[in-house]
């Protein structure tokens, strides 16, 4: 199997606006996709007091390497200082059923998608080209299993 042709965009835009950081999670979130985006979750959830919203809306799919990436992320944020909340946890999904079955439904802190909607607004009113990071320099905002 090609990955590059199996996970061609995991990784949509990821803003700031506010003091808040939304980074867009996109596809099948497996032991694959774990692979390729562990390193530029860790870069992100580096950073010293971290107000970061994982946007998950576009996660078609999320088994347990996906729960253990977003679990080391919330880790590595809450022990910076700062705050991981889940955006797209939709009562009845996949995301919401994974974390109900393991017991971690109340570890992580949910955000409606109203709200997630509004801060993306937000951050594209500051800077409405979505291929700059957080830190403002020119950044590719996907990342392709070469």
């Amino acid at each position: 199997m090609d990955e590059g042709q199996y996970y061609p965009r995991l990784v949509g835009p990821c803003r700031a606006a506010g003091g808040v950081t939304v980074l867009e999670l996109r596809g099948d979130l497996d032991i694959l996709a774990v692979s390729v985006l562990a390193d530029r979750l860790d870069e992100i959830t580096g950073a010293q007091g971290l107000d970061l919203v994982v946007d998950l809306r576009a996660v078609t799919f999320l088994d347990c390497a996906g729960l253990s990436l977003l679990s080391r992320a919330r880790y590595r944020t809450r022990q910076r200082g700062g705050r991981l909340r889940l955006a797209g946890v939709v009562a009845g999904g996949s995301v919401a059923r994974l974390l109900r079955m393991t017991g971690l439904t109340g570890e992580f802190e949910t955000v409606p998608d109203d709200v997630v909607a509004r801060e993306v607004r937000a951050c594209e009113a500051l800077d409405p080209d979505p291929a700059r990071d957080t830190d403002g320099t020119a950044q590719a905002t996907d990342i392709a299993v070469a």
